[in-house]
């Protein structure tokens, strides 16, 4: 069973970059392998690290279009590139 509850789709967890002055999302990486993800998110903090202007958060869920109900201000100004990315593009 999956973080939803559901057994029949695997979770998804989707490592976000947002770039608070641009106030928009630069980056959007989809991960099925929980540990992939934990891996790309220690990553992704080292190489910013002191960076006060990006938030990058791990969230997992069934699917990105529950991510964008839960976490939707990410969303709001999408940068073209990110939203490709997230959708496999």
């Amino acid at each position: 069973m999956n973080a939803a509850g559901n057994s029949d789709l695997p979770v998804h967890h989707y490592l976000l970059v947002y770039d608070l002055g641009l106030r928009r999302l630069v980056a959007c990486e989809d991960f099925t392998d929980s540990d992939e993800a934990a891996q790309a998110y220690a990553r992704k903090e080292q190489e910013n690290r002191g960076n006060r202007g990006l938030e990058i958060v791990l969230v997992g869920a069934d699917s990105l279009e529950t991510i964008k109900v839960t976490h939707g201000h990410y969303f709001d100004e999408v940068d073209s590139d990110a939203a490709a990315l997230a959708i496999g593009g």
